[in-house]
């Protein structure tokens, strides 16, 4: 039984491990690895790595990098809502990855094509679900932006709770804090790392706080906020209670795909019923695993 509905992007990740200073224009030694990735489809294989059914929603290509990201997800123990969109290529993201850094050079492809008849196909197969969780991806796209939006006003319908991940801050930059605010406004989650919640924020002031501010303000606009802090740890703001734990002891391999793992173990944890502390120690638990393995999969 699909418990959580997990909303968005799926690519092929070409990771790249370096450790020295990147040598623009010439050469850098580094470790070079072809994985499955995507945000969205991330997420959902963490949440069944912690024994929590989940099925993902999104588009790939009909292309063989796209049979073969769907046929890791099912190898993953994941359940699969995907369209093969004919004709278009499925997505892929160049990570350059060095200590607890990663720099993301993106090709949405057949991500952009996401709808929402696929959203309302999903639910429609989805009977058993209690949450969806979107990935902040589909929102930073105009092509998609209808469908992300659909899917929350959907499963809140439906009576689902709801999640949101802000993703990256790049992107919240160039859309605006406000902007995405305004989008989520209203859900039952809001998920975002220091970066990302300082893009959100409305005020300059406000952005140099600390990050249990940050939660504090973001929950302004959501019924629970998380700002994730890395080696820091998280903190959970509820109006203004906050919760804040520490990060779990890892040894650092590559933190891709460490915020999806978080979100996972968190979600899992939280869609039974655990409070906000023991949510964020169930994601501290998955992010240490995650930033111990190479790409942004399980090991």
């Amino acid at each position: 039984m699909t418990r959580v509905l997990v909303v968005g992007d799926i690519v092929t990740d070409v990771l790249a491990v370096y450790s020295g200073p990147l040598s623009a224009g010439s050469d850098t030694p580094a470790r070079i690895l072809v994985t499955p990735g995507g945000s969205a489809a991330n997420t959902a294989t963490w949440l069944a790595r912690a024994g929590c059914p989940a099925c993902f929603v999104g588009v790939v290509g009909d292309d063989p990098a796209g049979a073969q990201r769907l046929s890791e997800l099912a190898a993953a123990g994941v359940d699969c809502a995907v369209r093969q969109e004919p004709g278009a290529v499925t997505g892929s993201v160049v990570v350059l990855s060095r200590y607890q850094e990663r720099t993301m050079l993106c090709d949405r492809g057949a991500n952009a094509r996401l709808s929402t008849s696929d959203i309302d196909r999903a639910m429609a197969g989805s009977a058993g679900a209690v949450h969806l969780h979107l990935s902040g991806y589909a929102l930073f796209d105009g092509e998609s932006r209808t469908a992300g939006r659909h899917a929350l006003a959907t499963a809140a319908s439906r009576g689902l709770t709801t999640s949101v991940d802000a993703a990256s801050a790049g992107p919240l930059q160039r859309v605006g804090g406000p902007a995405f605010l305004d989008w989520v406004r209203g859900v039952d989650l809001l998920l975002a790392n220091l970066d990302e919640a300082r893009a959100l924020v409305p005020g300059t002031v406000d952005r140099a706080g600390p990050p249990e501010t940050l939660a504090r303000l973001l929950a302004g606009y959501a019924k629970h906020a998380v700002v994730k802090l890395g080696a820091g740890g998280a903190v959970w703001a509820t109006g203004e209670a906050v919760s804040r734990v520490p990060a779990q002891p890892a040894r650092l391999v590559d933190p891709t795909g460490a915020g999806d793992a978080f979100a996972a173990g968190l979600l899992a944890a939280w869609c039974t019923g655990a409070s906000p502390a023991d949510a964020l120690r169930a994601g501290a638990r998955l992010g240490a695993l995650a930033v111990e393995t190479l790409g942004g999969r399980p090991g």
